[in-house]
């Protein structure tokens, strides 16, 4: 396991918001690009308010899981974009393997042959 791997780690295990927020932000988004990839993503289940969005960005910022990558004129507003850094990336990526690992487990202790049901 390599040193990034290691730190990205440390994150785990991701809430379902921060996960969300951070996937979104695998191309550089404004805050309420963000808000509408990840209910559109989720088929309207997640819905972030801009206090939990604007948060968790203070948050990601700090700990270096993601970076300001400039700013953007959207309807006459300016916006601020971030993006994920490697570690970002690292991160995303760990937690969709842990992910996986969970529902494989799922699978295999409720006798489930394919996959879960949607719902």
């Amino acid at each position: 396991m390599s040193t990034l791997e290691r730190k990205a780690e440390r994150f785990l295990p991701l809430t379902e918001t921060t996960f969300c927020i951070l996937a979104a932000l695998a191309t550089p988004r404004h805050g309420y690009a963000v808000m509408q990839r990840v209910e559109e993503a989720s088929r309207g289940r997640i819905r972030l308010g801009p206090g939990t969005l604007y948060g968790a960005l203070t948050t990601l910022l700090r700990q270096d899981l993601i970076v300001r990558t400039g700013e953007t004129e959207d309807g006459g507003e300016r916006r601020k974009l971030y993006v994920l850094t490697e570690l970002g990336r690292a991160v995303v990526d760990a937690e969709g393997h842990r992910l996986v690992e969970v529902v494989n487990v799922s699978r295999e202790l409720l006798g489930i042959e394919g996959g879960l049901r949607e719902r």
